[in-house]
Order: structure tokens, then C-alpha cells, then sequence
């Protein structure tokens, strides 16, 4: 699965795109942490079956999140966040919810068994899975939504790539690397990944080089 150096690089090339003028240490460090915060519910696996890819890993925390921080910065006539930090925290806010949802949540939604993204409105993982292509044979294909009709009522049916539940999912992490049904008497292997990949890796290091070409850019102006 992505790893959290994984997601970070991603927050990175994210926070280079929005930040523009308020792209420093410490707004760096807030997204960073951020970034980190969804695997937080790995710790809730022993208590909680499927606890992971669902707690901290769906849509409906982050909406109710961006309602409020539009509800307080928008339409209230004192924003808590302007008067108990400013107004540069309102922009790294905005972009804290685009970090949360699409270096990480999203990231995770195209990996394994995906994510459950309307919990705990809707206990339903969904895995973004398929291709997307044109075909001299078949014209125009996509797989990534399967579109059913039975041919004896006519009803139709829609999977956007559902692979379970909290019940029947399990996704292996450090703190659960395997599924609490597979109980063996081998020694438990727990990996804390990096890099599972050679295009994380990429990313990895495309996240660094953004963050070290904002900052030789962010230089050029003050040495003159």
C-alpha cells in the first residue's frame, strides 16, 4: 500500500500548487501532520474490525470539516480561525482538507481494497479500479464503473468497484499485518513501508524536489 513517505510527497507537490505566498516551515509541518493523521485508525483495528481504510480514510469527516471551515471563514461574522490565529491559517486550512483528501484518501481509494468513503454513513469499501481507453474494435471503453441490466426485469444495477465491508475487509498494516481470521504460529512480520514500488519512489522524490525548488525560488527575491 502507499506508504506515509508516500502521501507526504504527494502533500508536498500539493502544498507547492496552493500555498503560493504562506509555503514555509511551519505550514509544511501542519500538513505534513495532516498527511499522517488517517493512519491513526490502524490503532483501532484490535477493537474495531476493518477499523483501517475506514475511520480515518472517507469522505464524510472531511466535508463536514470544509462546511464548518466555510460556515466560519465565509458566512459568520467572526471567524475563530482569523481572530485566534490569521489569515494565512484560513488559506493553509483550505489546503489542509485538499491534502487530507487527495494525497492520502484518495491515494488509498486506487490501492487494494480502497477506502470507505461514505462511512459512517455507508459501511461499503470502494476500490477506483479499471481502465479507461479507445479501441479500434470496441470504440470507447471504461471499466472503472460496471454498469449491469438484467435482461429479465430491465433493472439496473451500478458497482463502482465495491470490494466489501468492515466485516469481510481486511487491509494488513503494521499494527494488524494480517488478517485476525489467518491466526498461525509463525512470527509476525510487520513492515512499515517506504517505497513498495517504483513509482512511489518516484513520487517520493518529486515531492522533495518540489519542496527544494519552492525554496531556492523563495530565496531569489530576498538575496537582491
Amino acid at each position: 500500500m502507499p506508504s506515509t513517505v508516500v502521501h507526504a510527497g504527494f502533500a508536498l507537490l500539493l502544498a507547492a500548487a496552493l500555498l503560493r505566498d504562506h509555503y514555509d516551515r511551519r505550514a509544511l509541518a501542519a500538513l505534513l501532520v495532516v498527511v499522517v493523521v488517517p493512519e491513526v485508525d490502524s490503532f483501532l483495528g484490535p477493537i474495531m474490525p476493518g477499523a483501517h481504510r475506514t475511520v480515518g480514510h472517507n469522505l464524510v469527516f472531511p466535508a463536514v470539516g470544509a462546511l464548518l471551515l466555510y460556515y466560519d471563514t465565509r458566512i459568520r461574522d467572526g471567524s475563530l480561525v482569523r481572530d485566534r490565529l490569521s489569515e494565512r491559517w484560513v488559506a493553509i486550512a483550505w489546503v489542509a482538507v485538499f491534502v487530507h483528501v487527495f494525497a492520502h484518501i484518495a491515494l488509498d481509494w486506487t490501492h487494494l481494497d480502497g477506502v470507505n468513503l461514505l462511512w459512517p454513513l455507508r459501511d461499503e469499501f470502494l476500490a477506483l479500479d479499471g481502465e479507461i481507453l479507445l479501441s479500434t474494435a470496441d470504440g470507447f471503453v471504461q471499466t472503472f464503473v460496471d454498469v449491469r441490466i438484467d435482461p429479465e426485469t430491465g433493472a439496473r444495477s451500478v458497482d463502482a468497484g465495491t470490494t466489501g465491508s468492515t466485516e469481510t475487509v481486511h487491509v494488513n498494516n503494521p499494527i494488524q499485518p494480517r488478517d485476525p481470521a489467518d491466526i498461525t504460529e509463525e512470527p509476525v512480520d510487520r513492515r512499515f513501508p517506504v517505497a513498495n514500488g517504483g513509482w512511489r519512489l518516484y513520487l517520493i522524490g518529486l515531492g522533495i524536489f518540489a519542496l527544494a525548488a519552492r525554496r531556492i525560488q523563495g530565496a531569489g527575491p530576498e538575496s537582491e
